[in-house]
C-alpha cells in the first residue's frame, strides 16, 4: 500500500505543535551551521540531549552522526525504549 503523504500532512505535520518543534529544530541546525560545529553534506545531525526539540540551549545540543541520532525510539526522556 502507498504512502499518503497529503493524509500524514493534514493529521500529523501542518499541526501548529509540529510546525513550532520543526521550526525550533532548523534554528538549532542552522545556529551550529553558523558556528562552524556543522556543515552542509557532512553527515551530521544535531542531537537535543533531553529530547526536547523546543530547547535549543548550547549544552542541549551535540552534533553527532545521523546513524546514532536516528538509531532509537524517540521517548519523552530521549533515551532508549526499555523493551
Amino acid at each position: 500500500m502507498a504512502r499518503n503523504y497529503a493524509k500524514e500532512y493534514a493529521n500529523y505535520h501542518s499541526r501548529p505543535e509540529q510546525i513550532k518543534k520543526r521550526s525550533s529544530r532548523n534554528a538549532a541546525r542552522r545556529a551550529a551551521v553558523n558556528s562552524g560545529k556543522v556543515k552542509k553534506g557532512d553527515n551530521l545531525d544535531i542531537h537535543h540531549v533531553d529530547g526536547n526539540p523546543l530547547n535549543n540551549k548550547k549544552n542541549n545540543l551535540r552534533a553527532v552522526s545521523k546513524s546514532s541520532n536516528r538509531s532509537f525510539a524517540r521517548t519523552k526522556t530521549a533515551r532508549k525504549a526499555k523493551n
